[in-house]
């Protein structure tokens, strides 16, 4: 069932807003999604959040001026997902350009698995010699890989933003705002913005030790594209801090200011960067570089990134685009497969979803898992096979339900049953036998029974309620693209009352409508959606710009709609 309510908002806080010269629509919008303060709307680099925030850094900035000094050389190893990628690639321009030795290494998935594990560093300590490893993206659950480090003379330093566990890992340095005692206010940074803070705070430290008397000191806010993409890509929340990070990361890309990786992806992917916004990047950008990771190797995905050469990048890009369409075959046969395992599923009867099939491809699960939550609307967890009798799952979860807690739940009731598991609340990853699968589905869906009521179990669709007439206009779209939408900061989505003036199918899957209201009319349309709708309805709209024919009107998207 889906239903739509919508958001209340704080009269007086909108109010304030207002007086404050926020447009009207835009001081509800925000007032309703807990911005009350105007100084969090600034996007200007002064108002980040300074890096002494996040605890340990100044040992992590000393630690790494001491070993540039000292010529260390310095390994990298970075996880394989977009986020991963931009860490490593922001790392390994940030700190060449102050000196470092530096190179990196990406494990890949099906032989080694996620994060800084044992054999992970005895191929680097074979491959790369390293004094130091700097983990990007990961490393917070690396207690076994850090000791096998340690035990080899390898210094580490731990950059991650996931979730710890009871215990860390014996690094030299940790730096993660979700590590226990860490004040840093926001605890939803990506793993490159983690990065990037390490990289200012080294700056600050090499600037204070007189190493840019003579010479000007590197420029940092270059980096933004690959902050920007990496953050919105990982679908973290994007809270006060992440917004800036964004806004200046999509400022420079559609000035033209960004790396030759950055405006390859855009080129193979046709959009363009002058008008790059946060969906561009979590749906265009980020899963071209997320594929190589899913199904081959993420080197060429950092390597597109790290390449100041355009032949080279604009090379790079459209290999990815290749891997990226048979990513999207390769889910559409998984999809279909996990649908026939679910013919079966009464939705009424289950609050979690697990699925394994033995044809299954591990770097794709998570993507089926998305897809399966989406539509069933239930915390879901698909498995693949992996090697010598373990299966490895991916989930997703829907609002309300810490996928990661819920499995250490499992877990702490019955430690047989998962052999690791790590992640957020949203998303997840574990490993377990073959054989336990049944056993870990029951016990999974027993956590959710317990867990999810009935109202959450339901899709709501939030909406910012009706839209005054006189905002139905691109000059309005062009005031709210002036904002970055995204993960725990929704995008608009207004609803209102019309009246449905004529209805047709285009290309048998989507619903062209024309509405009315007051007098005036509007394009709809409904994607993917082809039942019809009665006279009147009551719609779940986004606000679009159409350009058709060098003329830009202003078209609805609908989200969702009942009868009125």
């Amino acid at each position: 069932m889906t239903r739509i309510a919508t958001r209340p908002c704080p009269f007086r806080e909108s109010e304030m807003l207002r007086q404050n010269g926020v447009h009207p629509v835009l001081a509800r919008l925000y007032a309703s999604r807990g911005l009350t303060d105007p100084k969090e709307l600034s996007s200007e680099l002064a108002a980040m959040i300074p890096p002494s925030g996040l605890l340990h850094i100044d040992a992590a900035a000393v630690f790494l001026a001491d070993a540039i000094a000292a010529n260390k050389r310095m390994v990298i190893v970075a996880d394989y997902d977009c986020d991963g990628a931009t860490a490593c690639a922001v790392a390994l321009r940030g700190l060449r350009a102050m000196g470092a030795n530096i190179d990196f290494i990406v494990p890949n998935r099906f032989e080694y698995g996620y994060g800084l594990t044992p054999e992970i560093v005895e191929l680097t300590a074979r491959e790369k010699q390293p004094d130091i490893i700097i983990t990007v993206d990961n490393g917070i659950a690396s207690i076994d890989g850090v000791a096998e480090a340690n035990k080899r003379g390898i210094e580490v330093v731990v950059t991650d933003h996931h979730l710890p566990a009871d215990t860390l890992p014996a690094a030299r340095v940790i730096v993660n705002p979700n590590q226990p005692e860490c004040g840093f206010p926001s605890k939803h940074i990506a793993g490159v913005g983690v990065m990037f803070y390490v990289l200012l705070a080294l700056r600050a430290e090499l600037r204070k030790r007189g190493a840019y008397e003579t010479q000007p000191q590197p420029k940092l806010d270059n980096l933004l594209d690959l902050v920007a993409l990496g953050t919105v890509a990982d679908v973290v929340r994007l809270d006060a801090n992440n917004r800036i990070l964004v806004a200046q990361g999509l400022k420079r890309m559609r000035a033209g200011r960004m790396h030759a990786g950055v405006a390859a992806l855009f080129r193979v992917a046709g959009r363009e960067p002058r008008n790059a916004n946060p969906f561009d990047l979590g749906f265009a950008l980020g899963p071209r570089l997320n594929a190589a990771g899913r199904l081959e190797d993420m080197s060429l995905g950092i390597e597109c990134l790290i390449t100041d050469d355009e032949g080279r990048a604009w090379q790079l890009a459209q290999q990815l685009n290749d891997i990226n369409l048979k990513r999207r075959e390769i889910e559409a046969d998984m999809q279909d497969t996990a649908l026939l395992h679910l013919d079966a599923f009464e939705p009424a009867e289950s609050s979690t979803i697990c699925v394994f099939d033995e044809s299954w491809h591990q770097g794709v699960i998570g993507i089926v898992a998305s897809r399966l939550k989406e539509k069933f609307y239930r915390p879901t967890i698909t498995f693949a096979p992996g090697a010598d009798g373990w299966i490895k799952g991916s989930g997703r979860s829907i609002p309300g339900f810490h996928l990661r807690d819920a499995l250490d739940l499992v877990y702490k009731k019955a430690p047989s049953l998962i052999d690791k598991f790590g992640g957020h609340a949203m998303a997840a990853g574990l490993t377990l036998r073959a054989e336990a699968f049944d056993a870990f589905a029951a016990a999974f869906e027993e956590v959710g029974r317990s867990w999810l009521s009935k109202q959450q179990l339901e899709r709501v669709i939030e909406t910012d309620g009706p839209l005054e007439d006189a905002y139905y206009t691109t000059a309005f779209i062009q005031e709210m693209d002036g904002q970055v939408w995204g993960q725990g900061f929704a995008p608009p989505v207004f609803c209102d009352e019309f009246r449905v003036v004529s209805q047709r199918i285009l290309k048998e899957r989507h619903l062209k409508l024309l509405l009315e209201k007051n007098g005036a009319r509007y394009d709809a349309i409904w994607f993917g959606h082809v039942d019809s709708l009665g006279d009147r309805a009551r719609v779940a709209f986004r606000l679009d710009a159409n350009e058709y024919n060098g003329v830009t009107k202003v078209q609805l998207l609908v989200e969702h709609a009942e009868p009125a």
